[in-house]
């Protein structure tokens, strides 16, 4: 039986609220849902934004004009809206929902407090506002600090100790010299932000940010949205817990315009060959981020660099994943491609065919045997000419040897055979069989759709006996 799943809260005849949760044992259960836990779950389904409710018992001067100042400030840096500038204190809290009115009195809002509010109105208002930020030499602790402040100053806290924490290496590209930080400084932008901005403030927690050693995890109260999930989080529909306070956010600069800063997030590794971001110890009550520092691909960066240099424009997401799923697995089909990037299958096709025209793939083999490597172009850039014959070539002798070693063990071979063995289409596995009689390694024996070769040493010992 498939029942669909609720959009709201459900409720028994009785009014009883309830929620389904999973025992120790792995069996499901209903248990009530509290009226503390009904704002979370609001949330998650986008039917409640929490970041644009009025703080109980606030006041019009809860809001900081320090803070203020230094909204102004990264608006002039980084936003593309400057005439927010022109607008009076109280017209820029409103442009932003940063204060709503309350039996006509101006109040600020969740956001407003979040944003610009004063530390200890904020502290005791909003008090599941708390972030950490924890710096670790393997098990010695360089830094360990919580605190309760708005979120813009607790976001340049945090930036200037990664800054100090982020080493970066340069190489040259030609006349161009390219500088290549341990993390890239607009994913880590963006993954602060969405924790910021998509954490549950419902709920008791902190946004935890920890620079080890090996990476950088951030971590934040609240499991993903409703209908997100690890698989499909680069390609759904981009929506948040707190809608008015992501749009603040990117309207004074700091979040990306298009809603799509996980994409970001992926390209800081991307661009540079190195390993994915990784969200696999997230679970229904924490997102939980994870970049590691790895060692980039220069090669990769080059053929990147270069490709973009010539387009003079980004290269999609999608492109990316795809070049880094063939340098990864050397070789791959279209369905491997799909399940590893967890794309659309058709818009990988349409992927595929450009990258081919631009000559950074190829196509080998045909049918169901058809896959894709990285061109020639490519491997020579990183001087591994070995390595694209190697990839290119495996196939004819891989396919000469299963084929001979099949005929020898059966007596003979059939077009139908070589097609069951090697899953490759029917004129492949002609072409395979004429190539192998053509060497005299096999003997056509009758003709026609039932057409059988057999190897010519098992020929030569018949007419001996």
């Amino acid at each position: 039986m498939h029942v669909n799943k609720m959009k709201s809260p459900v409720a028994t005849t009785s009014g009883k609220i309830l929620r389904r949760r999973l025992k120790a044992d792995g069996t499901p259960e209903n248990i009530p849902m509290y009226p503390y836990e009904i704002v979370s779950r609001l949330s998650d389904l986008s039917l409640l934004d929490f970041s644009a409710q009025p703080v109980p018992d606030s006041e019009y001067s809860d809001l900081d004009p320090v803070e203020r100042a230094r909204l102004r400030r990264i608006i002039q840096i980084y936003s593309t809206e400057k005439e927010l500038l022109d607008l009076s204190d109280e017209e820029l809290d409103k442009a932003l929902q940063l204060i709503t009115t309350v039996e006509k009195r101006t109040v600020p809002t969740m956001t407003g407090m979040l944003l610009i509010g004063k530390k200890d109105r904020l502290s005791a208002m909003i008090p599941t506002a708390e972030t950490a930020i924890q710096v670790l030499s393997g098990t010695d602790v360089k830094v360990n600090e919580s605190f309760i402040m708005p979120l813009l100053a607790g976001f340049e806290k945090i930036t200037e100790y990664m800054n100090a924490w982020n080493r970066e290496e340069e190489f040259e590209d030609g006349l161009f010299r390219i500088s290549i930080p341990e993390i890239d400084r607009r994913a880590f932008r963006e993954a602060l932000v969405n924790a910021f901005s998509h954490r549950d403030y419902s709920i008791l927690g902190r946004v935890r940010v920890a620079i080890e050693e090996e990476g950088l995890t951030i971590s934040n109260p609240g499991g993903f949205i409703e209908g997100v999930t690890i698989s499909n989080l680069i390609w759904a529909e981009p929506h948040g817990r707190n809608p008015v306070l992501s749009d603040a956010m990117k309207r004074i600069g700091l979040a990306e315009r298009t809603g799509r800063g996980i994409d970001r997030i992926f390209e800081g590794s991307l661009l540079y060959g190195k390993q994915l971001p990784d969200y696999s110890k997230s679970t229904e009550k924490r997102v939980e981020l994870y970049i590691p520092k790895s060692i980039p691909d220069k090669s990769f960066i080059r053929m990147i660099t270069e490709e973009q240099r010539r387009l003079g424009r980004s290269l999609p997401i999608l492109t990316l994943l795809i070049l880094n799923s063939l340098k990864r697995m050397r070789r791959a089909t279209v369905q491997e491609i799909v399940s590893d990037t967890n794309a659309n299958e058709t818009k990988v096709r349409d992927a595929m065919e450009h990258l081919s025209e631009a000559g950074l793939v190829e196509a080998l083999g045909s049918g169901k045997g058809r896959y894709y490597i990285l061109s020639a172009k490519v491997y020579r850039a990183s001087n591994d000419s070995v390595g694209y014959v190697r990839q290119s070539g495996i196939d004819a002798l891989r396919y000469k040897e299963l084929v001979m070693k099949l005929a020898v063990e059966q007596g003979e071979i059939s077009r139908a055979n070589v097609i069951d063995l090697l899953h490759v289409a029917p004129s492949q596995a002609f072409r395979i069989l004429k190539r192998l009689a053509d060497a005299e390694e096999l003997e056509l024996i009758s003709k026609g759709r039932g057409a059988k070769y057999i190897p010519t040493n098992t020929r030569v010992r018949k007419i001996v006996r």
